[in-house]
């Protein structure tokens, strides 16, 4: 028997308070250095003070938290805007007109591994983006043949730049990607799922 999602939209205050669940869906979905969560968390609190900062968070019956999403208007001065416009400019500056002059960052979606292939990221992205106004939506991604760069890929998201690495994760690859908005219509979230490996009756 699948299990009913909602998707719960959170004001920043509701999101800080919030943080330590959503933290807990990071840790499982990203494994991270357990030295590096404290500073993550302490981003994702300064994020919500961010213009146009919206959240969405999937809940099963039961009220639990199984994914979330976030983002915000992307303008000058912050660190992400800044770091790829610049490496961006320098390679496409009409590119950086393009997509970085209305944008919206998605900074967040994570699912709790047990909960993926539900199509959960697909529904938090979407519901996510559906109600901005900005013209284009950017994101950064692991670079390589990831779940997740497929989502973004048959979402409407095209690479801007590949093999990317931010200063202070030198050891990683990232692939910066924008999609316009709206996204592409005629798809709609699945009502419900389950986590793998639980029984099913059909």
């Amino acid at each position: 028997m699948e299990t009913e999602i909602e998707f719960w939209e959170l004001a920043a205050p509701a999101f800080i308070r919030a943080l330590p669940a959503l933290m807990e869906i990071y840790a499982a979905a990203m494994a991270p250095p357990p030295r590096q969560l404290p500073g993550r968390q302490a981003i994702m609190r300064q994020h919500a003070h961010y213009p146009r900062f919206h959240s969405v968070v999937a809940v099963t019956g039961e009220r639990n938290a199984v994914a979330f999403a976030y983002g915000f208007h992307g303008c000058p001065g912050q660190w992400w805007h800044d770091v790829v416009t610049a490496e961006l400019g320098r390679i496409d500056p009409e590119g950086v007109r393009r997509w970085f002059a209305d944008s919206f960052e998605v900074a967040e979606v994570h699912v709790l591994p047990e909960w993926q292939g539900n199509g959960i990221g697909r529904a938090l992205l979407y519901r996510l983006l559906e109600p901005r106004r900005e013209r284009t939506a950017v994101l950064s991604t692991p670079t390589g043949a990831t779940p997740a760069h497929g989502l973004y890929r048959s979402s409407g998201f095209v690479d801007l730049i590949t093999g990317f690495r931010f200063p202070g994760t030198v050891d990683q690859e990232f692939t910066i990607m924008a999609a316009q908005l709206p996204l592409p219509a005629g798809w709609r979230p699945r009502a419900g799922g389950r986590p793998r490996g639980s029984p099913s009756n059909g």
